[in-house]
């Protein structure tokens, strides 16, 4: 059996306008995420379901999640092989169907890494690297949906 590691993680609803839930137009989606020293992040529900646009929402974590889990497991497996980065940013999309009842999921998320490394001889290497960090990658393992991702690699 491998290593098992724990999380933890604090949400606190902030959004109580003074009645409760007594209606769902009558309270806030806000909320605080908090974490044992770590900054307090603010978070709400999408705009289509009356959170505020302003902050992060449940949806765009999971997105980062994703995106986050691969960059690192990706940075990793680079620095390991070899392949030196200098540079990674990644635009990551994901689509949400709403289904009858309430309900919905995610259908798909596509991470778009444009990676620089620093010699044209490592570029095939930091192409192939996408497809194992997506293999090891915690996150990506642990989702039903599709996670596709769409390289651009630069030498810089």
């Amino acid at each position: 059996m491998g290593r098992q590691h724990s999380y933890r993680a604090t949400v606190r609803w902030t959004g109580n306008t003074g009645s409760g839930t007594s209606g769902y137009r009558g309270y806030e989606r806000a909320h605080d995420i908090l974490g044992d020293g770590k900054p307090t992040l603010r978070g709400s529900a999408d705009p289509a379901f009356l959170g505020d646009p302003e902050v992060w929402n449940p949806e765009e974590f999971l997105l980062v999640s994703l995106s986050q889990c691969h960059m690192l497991t990706y940075l990793s497996i680079c620095a390991r092989d070899g392949v030196r980065v200098t540079a990674y940013e990644d635009v990551a999309t994901g689509v949400m169907e709403e289904a009858a009842g309430h309900s919905g999921r995610f259908t798909e998320v596509v991470l778009n890494p444009v990676v620089t490394v620093a010699d044209a001889a490592m570029v095939e290497r930091a192409r192939s690297a996408h497809h194992d960090a997506h293999q090891a990658c915690f996150i990506a393992n642990s989702v039903n949906f599709p996670v596709h991702h769409r390289p651009t690699i630069r030498v810089g």
